[in-house]
Protein backbone atom coordinates (compact mmCIF):
# COMPACT_ATOMS: atom_id res chain seq x y z
CA UNK A 1 0.00 0.00 0.00
CA UNK A 2 1.41 3.38 -1.01
CA UNK A 3 2.37 5.64 1.88
CA UNK A 4 1.06 9.19 2.15
CA UNK A 5 3.19 12.22 2.93
CA UNK A 6 3.04 15.16 5.34
CA UNK A 7 4.43 18.61 4.48
CA UNK A 8 4.48 21.69 6.69
CA UNK A 9 5.97 25.17 6.86
CA UNK A 10 7.68 26.44 9.97
CA UNK A 11 9.18 29.61 11.38
CA UNK A 12 9.16 33.02 9.72
CA UNK A 13 7.87 32.65 6.17
CA UNK A 14 9.57 34.06 3.07
CA UNK A 15 8.72 35.37 -0.37
CA UNK A 16 9.60 31.96 -1.85
CA UNK A 17 8.69 29.29 0.72
CA UNK A 18 5.55 28.48 -1.28
CA UNK A 19 7.77 27.76 -4.27
CA UNK A 20 9.26 24.92 -2.20
CA UNK A 21 5.73 23.74 -1.40
CA UNK A 22 4.99 23.81 -5.12
CA UNK A 23 8.14 21.79 -5.79
CA UNK A 24 7.37 19.00 -3.34
CA UNK A 25 3.66 18.77 -4.22
CA UNK A 26 4.30 18.64 -7.96
CA UNK A 27 7.01 16.02 -7.39
CA UNK A 28 4.53 13.90 -5.43
CA UNK A 29 2.01 14.14 -8.26
CA UNK A 30 4.70 13.16 -10.74
CA UNK A 31 5.40 10.02 -8.68
CA UNK A 32 1.78 9.13 -7.95
CA UNK A 33 2.63 5.50 -8.67
CA UNK A 34 4.93 5.47 -5.63
CA UNK A 35 3.35 7.90 -3.20
CA UNK A 36 -0.22 8.57 -2.15
CA UNK A 37 -1.71 11.84 -0.95
CA UNK A 38 0.38 14.71 0.34
CA UNK A 39 -1.24 16.28 3.39
CA UNK A 40 -0.17 19.77 4.43
CA UNK A 41 -0.15 20.61 8.11
CA UNK A 42 -2.25 23.62 9.04
CA UNK A 43 0.16 25.90 10.91
CA UNK A 44 3.22 23.70 10.81
CA UNK A 45 3.82 20.80 13.17
CA UNK A 46 0.78 21.97 15.14
CA UNK A 47 -1.30 20.74 12.23
CA UNK A 48 0.03 17.22 12.78
CA UNK A 49 -0.52 17.32 16.55
CA UNK A 50 -4.06 18.66 16.20
CA UNK A 51 -4.78 16.47 13.15
CA UNK A 52 -5.57 19.51 11.06
CA UNK A 53 -4.44 18.10 7.73
CA UNK A 54 -5.08 19.78 4.40
CA UNK A 55 -5.74 17.48 1.46
CA UNK A 56 -3.62 18.98 -1.32
CA UNK A 57 -4.99 16.47 -3.83
CA UNK A 58 -8.18 18.55 -3.91
CA UNK A 59 -6.29 21.49 -5.42
CA UNK A 60 -6.00 21.79 -9.19
CA UNK A 61 -2.65 21.60 -10.96
CA UNK A 62 -3.05 25.29 -11.81
CA UNK A 63 -3.63 26.22 -8.16
CA UNK A 64 -0.54 24.30 -7.06
CA UNK A 65 1.52 25.91 -9.84
CA UNK A 66 0.42 29.35 -8.60
CA UNK A 67 2.20 28.67 -5.30
CA UNK A 68 5.45 29.41 -7.09
CA UNK A 69 4.71 33.13 -7.06
CA UNK A 70 2.68 33.59 -3.85
CA UNK A 71 4.43 35.02 -0.74
CA UNK A 72 3.68 34.11 2.87
CA UNK A 73 2.91 30.58 4.00
CA UNK A 74 0.05 29.06 2.01
CA UNK A 75 -0.67 26.48 4.72
CA UNK A 76 0.17 28.58 7.76
CA UNK A 77 3.36 28.42 9.81
CA UNK A 78 4.27 28.25 13.48
CA UNK A 79 6.97 28.65 16.09
CA UNK A 80 6.48 25.53 18.16
CA UNK A 81 9.24 23.54 19.82
CA UNK A 82 8.70 19.82 20.35
CA UNK A 83 9.65 18.67 23.81
CA UNK A 84 12.58 16.36 24.41
CA UNK A 85 11.24 12.82 24.01
CA UNK A 86 13.26 11.65 27.03
CA UNK A 87 11.45 14.17 29.21
CA UNK A 88 8.00 13.71 27.73
CA UNK A 89 7.15 11.51 24.76
CA UNK A 90 3.44 12.37 24.63
CA UNK A 91 3.85 14.60 21.56
CA UNK A 92 5.67 11.83 19.70
CA UNK A 93 3.04 9.27 20.64
CA UNK A 94 0.48 11.71 19.28
CA UNK A 95 2.39 12.12 16.01
CA UNK A 96 2.51 8.34 15.59
CA UNK A 97 -1.21 8.14 16.30
CA UNK A 98 -1.97 10.69 13.56
CA UNK A 99 0.55 9.27 11.10
CA UNK A 100 -0.86 5.76 11.53
CA UNK A 101 -4.44 6.98 11.15
CA UNK A 102 -3.60 8.53 7.79
CA UNK A 103 -0.94 6.11 6.54
CA UNK A 104 1.79 8.77 6.54
CA UNK A 105 5.29 7.49 5.93
CA UNK A 106 7.03 10.62 4.62
CA UNK A 107 7.59 13.83 6.56
CA UNK A 108 8.79 17.05 4.89
CA UNK A 109 9.47 20.06 7.11
CA UNK A 110 10.19 23.40 5.45
CA UNK A 111 12.04 25.81 7.70
CA UNK A 112 15.28 27.04 9.29
CA UNK A 113 17.58 25.83 12.03
CA UNK A 114 14.89 25.34 14.67
CA UNK A 115 12.77 23.51 12.11
CA UNK A 116 15.73 21.25 11.38
CA UNK A 117 15.64 20.35 15.07
CA UNK A 118 11.95 19.41 14.80
CA UNK A 119 12.60 17.38 11.66
CA UNK A 120 15.48 15.56 13.35
CA UNK A 121 13.30 14.68 16.33
CA UNK A 122 10.59 13.31 14.04
CA UNK A 123 13.16 11.29 12.08
CA UNK A 124 14.13 9.52 15.28
CA UNK A 125 10.62 8.17 15.78
CA UNK A 126 11.51 5.22 13.53
CA UNK A 127 14.45 4.22 15.68
CA UNK A 128 13.16 5.13 19.12
CA UNK A 129 9.47 4.30 18.86
CA UNK A 130 9.26 1.73 16.11
CA UNK A 131 7.21 3.67 13.58
CA UNK A 132 8.54 3.85 9.97
CA UNK A 133 8.84 7.51 8.97
CA UNK A 134 11.32 9.20 6.63
CA UNK A 135 11.92 12.84 7.53
CA UNK A 136 13.57 15.27 5.11
CA UNK A 137 14.24 18.91 5.93
CA UNK A 138 13.56 21.46 3.18
CA UNK A 139 15.74 24.51 3.91
CA UNK A 140 14.31 27.98 4.30
CA UNK A 141 15.55 31.05 6.13
CA UNK A 142 15.93 34.68 5.20
CA UNK A 143 18.85 34.94 7.64
CA UNK A 144 21.03 32.68 5.46
CA UNK A 145 22.45 31.14 8.63
CA UNK A 146 21.90 27.43 7.92
CA UNK A 147 25.26 25.61 7.96
CA UNK A 148 26.60 23.26 5.26
CA UNK A 149 24.68 24.88 2.43
CA UNK A 150 25.98 27.67 0.22
CA UNK A 151 22.81 29.69 0.77
CA UNK A 152 19.29 29.29 2.10
CA UNK A 153 16.15 29.69 -0.02
CA UNK A 154 14.47 32.91 1.03
CA UNK A 155 17.69 34.84 1.54
CA UNK A 156 18.31 35.86 -2.07
CA UNK A 157 14.97 37.66 -2.31
CA UNK A 158 15.42 39.46 1.02
CA UNK A 159 18.92 40.45 -0.05
CA UNK A 160 17.53 41.86 -3.30
CA UNK A 161 14.80 43.80 -1.47
CA UNK A 162 17.23 45.30 1.05
CA UNK A 163 19.79 46.26 -1.59
CA UNK A 164 17.13 47.91 -3.77
CA UNK A 165 15.46 49.66 -0.80
CA UNK A 166 18.81 50.98 0.42
CA UNK A 167 19.63 52.34 -3.02
CA UNK A 168 16.26 54.01 -3.53
CA UNK A 169 15.98 55.46 -0.02
CA UNK A 170 19.52 56.80 -0.31
CA UNK A 171 18.60 58.80 -3.42
CA UNK A 172 15.70 60.30 -1.47
CA UNK A 173 17.93 61.30 1.47
CA UNK A 174 20.63 62.69 -0.81
CA UNK A 175 18.11 64.99 -2.49
CA UNK A 176 16.96 66.42 0.88
CA UNK A 177 20.20 66.52 2.84
CA UNK A 178 21.17 70.18 2.30
CA UNK A 179 18.19 71.59 4.19
CA UNK A 180 16.56 68.60 5.88
CA UNK A 181 17.35 65.00 6.83
CA UNK A 182 21.02 64.21 7.33
CA UNK A 183 20.84 60.63 8.62
CA UNK A 184 18.75 57.65 7.57
CA UNK A 185 18.83 54.29 9.38
CA UNK A 186 17.37 51.08 7.94
CA UNK A 187 16.90 48.25 10.43
CA UNK A 188 16.92 44.78 8.88
CA UNK A 189 16.53 41.28 10.27
CA UNK A 190 19.51 39.23 11.43
CA UNK A 191 19.72 37.88 14.96
CA UNK A 192 23.30 36.62 15.15
CA UNK A 193 24.38 36.74 11.51
CA UNK A 194 24.71 39.84 9.35
CA UNK A 195 24.00 38.38 5.92
CA UNK A 196 20.96 40.58 5.26
CA UNK A 197 22.70 43.76 6.36
CA UNK A 198 25.65 42.81 4.17
CA UNK A 199 23.36 42.64 1.15
CA UNK A 200 22.67 46.37 1.56
CA UNK A 201 26.31 46.90 0.65
CA UNK A 202 25.50 45.88 -2.91
CA UNK A 203 23.74 49.24 -3.32
CA UNK A 204 27.12 50.95 -3.27
CA UNK A 205 28.97 50.90 -6.58
CA UNK A 206 31.60 53.57 -5.90
CA UNK A 207 33.31 55.39 -3.03
CA UNK A 208 30.90 57.58 -1.11
CA UNK A 209 27.78 55.81 -2.30
CA UNK A 210 25.56 54.56 0.53
CA UNK A 211 25.26 52.70 2.73
CA UNK A 212 28.04 54.55 4.51
CA UNK A 213 27.83 52.37 7.63
CA UNK A 214 26.71 48.75 8.02
CA UNK A 215 26.34 47.34 11.53
CA UNK A 216 26.79 43.57 11.85
CA UNK A 217 25.98 41.30 14.82
CA UNK A 218 29.45 39.80 14.31
CA UNK A 219 31.15 43.14 15.13
CA UNK A 220 30.70 44.52 18.68
CA UNK A 221 29.09 47.96 18.68
CA UNK A 222 30.98 50.96 20.05
CA UNK A 223 28.90 54.10 20.46
CA UNK A 224 31.67 56.70 20.20
CA UNK A 225 33.13 55.06 17.11
CA UNK A 226 29.69 54.99 15.49
CA UNK A 227 29.00 58.66 16.25
CA UNK A 228 32.39 59.64 14.86
CA UNK A 229 31.69 57.77 11.61
CA UNK A 230 28.28 59.40 11.22
CA UNK A 231 29.80 62.85 11.73
CA UNK A 232 32.58 62.11 9.25
CA UNK A 233 30.12 60.86 6.61
CA UNK A 234 27.90 63.93 6.90
CA UNK A 235 30.94 66.20 6.68
CA UNK A 236 32.30 64.38 3.62
CA UNK A 237 29.19 63.43 1.67
CA UNK A 238 26.50 65.67 3.12
CA UNK A 239 24.45 62.82 4.60
CA UNK A 240 24.81 59.36 6.14
CA UNK A 241 22.91 56.13 5.43
CA UNK A 242 23.16 53.37 8.03
CA UNK A 243 21.96 49.79 7.69
CA UNK A 244 21.81 47.84 10.95
CA UNK A 245 21.07 44.23 11.81
CA UNK A 246 18.45 43.88 14.54
CA UNK A 247 20.90 41.72 16.52
CA UNK A 248 23.66 44.32 16.87
CA UNK A 249 25.08 44.19 20.38
CA UNK A 250 27.78 45.63 22.61
CA UNK A 251 31.01 43.81 23.44
CA UNK A 252 29.44 42.39 26.62
CA UNK A 253 26.62 40.82 24.59
CA UNK A 254 23.96 43.35 25.54
CA UNK A 255 21.58 44.12 22.70
CA UNK A 256 21.16 47.67 21.44
CA UNK A 257 17.43 47.04 21.38
CA UNK A 258 17.43 46.06 25.05
CA UNK A 259 14.95 43.27 24.30
CA UNK A 260 14.06 40.85 27.10
CA UNK A 261 11.06 38.96 25.66
CA UNK A 262 11.69 35.49 24.22
CA UNK A 263 9.96 33.24 21.67
CA UNK A 264 9.14 29.53 21.96
CA UNK A 265 12.73 28.58 21.14
CA UNK A 266 14.28 30.89 23.73
CA UNK A 267 15.36 33.54 21.19
CA UNK A 268 15.18 37.21 22.17
CA UNK A 269 12.39 39.14 20.48
CA UNK A 270 14.42 41.71 18.59
CA UNK A 271 13.61 45.15 17.23
CA UNK A 272 14.24 48.74 18.21
CA UNK A 273 17.80 49.13 16.95
CA UNK A 274 16.95 51.91 14.46
CA UNK A 275 15.30 54.28 16.98
CA UNK A 276 18.10 53.57 19.47
CA UNK A 277 20.74 54.58 16.91
CA UNK A 278 18.79 57.65 15.87
CA UNK A 279 18.48 58.72 19.50
CA UNK A 280 22.27 58.53 19.81
CA UNK A 281 22.69 60.65 16.68
CA UNK A 282 20.17 63.24 17.86
CA UNK A 283 21.68 63.63 21.31
CA UNK A 284 25.32 63.61 20.17
CA UNK A 285 25.16 65.48 16.85
CA UNK A 286 21.74 67.11 16.65
CA UNK A 287 21.16 65.96 13.06
CA UNK A 288 17.66 65.52 11.72
CA UNK A 289 17.03 61.85 11.04
CA UNK A 290 14.58 59.32 9.69
CA UNK A 291 14.50 55.58 10.11
CA UNK A 292 12.66 52.60 8.69
CA UNK A 293 12.22 49.05 9.90
CA UNK A 294 12.05 46.57 7.02
CA UNK A 295 10.46 43.92 9.27
CA UNK A 296 7.85 41.78 7.42
CA UNK A 297 8.19 43.85 4.23
CA UNK A 298 11.63 42.43 3.50
CA UNK A 299 10.52 38.80 3.70
CA UNK A 300 7.16 39.15 1.94
CA UNK A 301 8.19 41.21 -1.10
CA UNK A 302 7.46 38.61 -3.79
CA UNK A 303 7.09 41.37 -6.39
CA UNK A 304 10.86 41.89 -6.11
CA UNK A 305 11.99 38.29 -5.68
CA UNK A 306 15.30 37.03 -6.99
CA UNK A 307 14.90 34.62 -9.90
CA UNK A 308 17.82 32.58 -8.58
CA UNK A 309 16.08 32.33 -5.20
CA UNK A 310 12.76 31.22 -6.71
CA UNK A 311 14.46 28.52 -8.78
CA UNK A 312 16.43 27.20 -5.80
CA UNK A 313 13.38 27.20 -3.52
CA UNK A 314 11.40 25.19 -6.05
CA UNK A 315 14.26 22.77 -6.65
CA UNK A 316 14.85 21.88 -2.99
CA UNK A 317 11.18 20.93 -2.66
CA UNK A 318 11.34 18.45 -5.51
CA UNK A 319 14.70 17.09 -4.33
CA UNK A 320 13.27 16.34 -0.88
CA UNK A 321 10.73 13.96 -2.41
CA UNK A 322 13.38 12.25 -4.52
CA UNK A 323 15.53 11.70 -1.41
CA UNK A 324 12.62 10.21 0.48
CA UNK A 325 11.74 7.85 -2.37
CA UNK A 326 15.37 6.74 -2.36
CA UNK A 327 14.88 5.56 1.21
CA UNK A 328 16.82 8.37 2.87
CA UNK A 329 16.06 9.85 6.28
CA UNK A 330 17.24 12.61 8.66
CA UNK A 331 18.75 14.73 5.91
CA UNK A 332 18.51 18.32 4.68
CA UNK A 333 18.63 19.24 1.02
CA UNK A 334 21.64 21.52 0.48
CA UNK A 335 22.62 23.99 -2.24
CA UNK A 336 26.17 23.66 -3.52
CA UNK A 337 27.93 26.43 -5.43
CA UNK A 338 29.91 25.13 -8.36
CA UNK A 339 33.51 26.26 -8.70
CA UNK A 340 34.40 28.73 -11.41
CA UNK A 341 32.38 31.27 -13.36
CA UNK A 342 29.71 31.94 -14.45
CA UNK A 343 27.69 31.18 -11.32
CA UNK A 344 26.13 27.72 -11.22
CA UNK A 345 24.71 25.55 -8.48
CA UNK A 346 23.57 22.01 -7.78
CA UNK A 347 21.80 20.16 -4.97
CA UNK A 348 23.29 17.92 -2.31
CA UNK A 349 22.40 16.53 1.09
CA UNK A 350 23.69 16.94 4.64
CA UNK A 351 22.82 15.11 7.89
CA UNK A 352 20.31 16.89 10.10
CA UNK A 353 22.49 16.34 13.16
CA UNK A 354 25.01 18.72 11.61
CA UNK A 355 22.37 21.38 10.92
CA UNK A 356 19.89 21.44 13.80
CA UNK A 357 20.38 24.32 16.26
CA UNK A 358 23.52 25.58 14.54
CA UNK A 359 24.18 28.92 12.85
CA UNK A 360 26.43 30.07 10.03
CA UNK A 361 27.72 33.57 10.67
CA UNK A 362 29.32 35.99 8.25
CA UNK A 363 32.99 35.16 7.60
CA UNK A 364 35.28 37.92 8.83
CA UNK A 365 36.73 38.00 5.32
CA UNK A 366 33.35 39.26 4.07
CA UNK A 367 33.48 42.30 6.38
CA UNK A 368 35.73 45.28 5.64
CA UNK A 369 38.76 45.92 7.83
CA UNK A 370 37.04 48.74 9.72
CA UNK A 371 34.02 46.50 10.42
CA UNK A 372 31.44 48.76 8.75
CA UNK A 373 31.21 47.51 5.17
CA UNK A 374 31.58 44.50 2.90
CA UNK A 375 34.57 43.24 0.93
CA UNK A 376 34.85 42.30 -2.72
CA UNK A 377 34.74 38.66 -1.64
CA UNK A 378 31.33 39.25 -0.03
CA UNK A 379 30.13 41.08 -3.12
CA UNK A 380 31.10 38.16 -5.37
CA UNK A 381 29.24 35.76 -3.07
CA UNK A 382 26.08 37.89 -2.83
CA UNK A 383 25.56 39.18 -6.36
CA UNK A 384 24.55 35.85 -8.00
CA UNK A 385 21.97 35.25 -5.26
CA UNK A 386 19.98 38.40 -6.12
CA UNK A 387 20.28 37.92 -9.88
CA UNK A 388 17.28 37.90 -12.18
CA UNK A 389 13.64 38.92 -11.87
CA UNK A 390 10.65 36.61 -11.48
CA UNK A 391 7.62 38.87 -11.36
CA UNK A 392 4.25 37.47 -10.26
CA UNK A 393 1.22 37.99 -12.51
CA UNK A 394 -0.55 41.32 -12.05
CA UNK A 395 -4.26 42.14 -12.02
CA UNK A 396 -5.73 45.64 -11.75
CA UNK A 397 -2.30 47.05 -11.05
CA UNK A 398 -1.55 44.69 -8.13
CA UNK A 399 0.22 41.34 -7.86
CA UNK A 400 -2.33 38.55 -8.23
CA UNK A 401 -2.05 36.11 -5.33
CA UNK A 402 -4.88 33.53 -5.45
CA UNK A 403 -5.75 31.55 -2.34
CA UNK A 404 -5.92 27.76 -2.07
CA UNK A 405 -9.06 26.04 -0.82
CA UNK A 406 -7.11 24.34 2.00
CA UNK A 407 -9.78 21.71 2.64
CA UNK A 408 -9.23 19.86 5.91
CA UNK A 409 -9.71 16.09 6.03
CA UNK A 410 -12.08 14.38 8.44
CA UNK A 411 -10.36 13.66 11.75
CA UNK A 412 -9.93 10.07 12.88
CA UNK A 413 -8.17 10.56 16.21
CA UNK A 414 -9.24 11.93 19.56
CA UNK A 415 -8.95 15.64 20.19
CA UNK A 416 -5.52 16.97 21.15
CA UNK A 417 -4.90 20.05 23.29
CA UNK A 418 -1.55 21.82 22.98
CA UNK A 419 0.36 22.20 26.25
Amino acid sequence: MKKNAFYAQSGGVTAVINASACGVIEACRKHSDKIGVLYAGLNGIIGALEENLIDTSLESDLAIASLRHIPGGAFGSCRYKLQNALDNDSEYQRLIEVFKAHNIGYFFYNGGGDSADTCLKVSQISEDMGYPIQAIHIPKTIDNDLPLTDCSPGFGSVAKYVAVSTKEASLDIASMAVSSTKVFVLEVMGRHAGWIAAAAGLASQAEGEPPHIILFPEIPFEREQFIALVKKSVAQWGYCVVVASEGVSYADGGLLSGSIAEDAFGHKQLGGVAPALCSMVKHSLGYKYHYAVADYLQRSARHLASKTDVEQAYAVGGAALEMALAGKNALMVSIERDLGKPYAWSLGEVPLKAVANREKKMPRAFISDNGFGITQQAREYLLPLIAGEDYPPYKNGLPYYPQLKNTLITKRCKQWVLC
